[in-house]
């Protein structure tokens, strides 16, 4: 065995790539790459908390509107039934509007690298 010439590249420096996967040709691509990858976090992480913010204030409101408990739909009260079905629409929007925001993001990036 013998030592790696002190000027050759290591073997684990290499980005990994899976097969059927193009790696970035340039140092402007690696940027773009990573400017998405940003992007799409932070989208992911505002998305997360705003969910998080929403469905507490949607709970806050049931729990300090008292009227809610004595109005009855079908013998259930009116705040279990926002508690149990009135949960999804919101998520599914939230869904959507994520979705929409990050078909935007790597539509912008498409248009970024398209034009190299």
């Amino acid at each position: 065995m013998t030592a790696p010439r002190a000027g050759a590249a290591a073997a684990s420096a290499r980005p990994a790539t899976q097969p059927g996967a193009e790696a970035p040709t340039s140092d402007i691509a690696g940027v773009y790459v990573r400017s998405l990858i940003r992007s799409q976090l932070r989208l992911g992480v505002v998305f997360a908390v705003g969910f998080v913010v929403a469905t507490a204030v949607f709970v806050l409101a049931i729990a300090f509107v008292p009227a809610l408990d004595t109005t009855f739909i079908a013998g259930v009260p009116l705040s279990w039934l926002l508690l149990g079905v009135g949960v999804y629409p919101l998520l599914i929007t939230i869904g959507a509007l994520y979705v929409r925001a990050a078909s935007r993001n790597e539509a912008r990036y498409r248009s970024l690298t398209e034009e190299e």
